[in-house]
């Protein structure tokens, strides 16, 4: 067994259920689950009232936390699994200079735009408070949702990768999914 920590990138389109499948996956492997907006929300409940956009001032300040709080796992050689919407843009840059303290897994979450907008209305009706999310740029129309949706662009690094269809249950399934994560081991 090597020394070298694995960070498994979750990613995906708003509504592809990455935050679930994270969180999952943490508990099986045994590490931890830093997700994007749990750190938003955090930030919000510090900050007090905040409405969320695409880019607002703490999702500003989430982008180097996030990151800064992956580097000081890894550099301690901590497995760790790190979700969040980004698409390929703000993963690579970011991703590259993590790549040399660890093996780099991307699981890439895959669903219709359908069931991933239906996901962002539900999260929006159940949990109005959840300040962090900007689901309400996301659109409130299917049409507008479905375009975000399909030209989302996923991670494009020269590393190990798996798409995963999270509609109904996981395709291929969590054992799967673990044991590509566990390949590099």
């Amino acid at each position: 067994m090597g020394t070298t920590p694995t960070l498994v990138v979750v990613s995906g389109p708003p509504g592809a259920g990455k935050t679930t499948l994270a969180h999952l996956l943490a508990q099986r492997i045994g590490c931890p689950a830093i997700c994007r907006d749990e750190i938003k929300e955090g930030m919000v409940h510090a900050t007090g009232d905040v409405t969320a956009a695409p880019v607002d001032e703490l999702s500003l300040r989430t982008l180097p936390t996030f990151f800064t709080v992956l580097e000081v796992l890894l550099t301690a050689g901590v497995t760790t699994v790190a979700e969040a919407a980004f698409q390929d843009r703000l993963w690579r840059p970011h991703l590259q200079p993590l790549m040399r303290i660890a093996d780099v897994r991307v699981v890439h979450c895959r669903v219709a735009a359908q069931t991933a907008f239906d996901r962002v209305r539900r999260r929006q009706d159940e949990n109005p408070i959840r300040r962090a999310h900007a689901d309400a740029s996301l659109g409130h129309d299917q049409a507008t949702h479905a375009v975000g949706h399909h030209g989302f662009q996923p991670v494009r690094l020269d590393i190990p990768q798996i798409e995963v269809e999270t509609g109904d249950g996981y395709r291929p399934g969590l054992d799967e999914i673990v044991a590509f994560v566990d390949a590099g081991r």
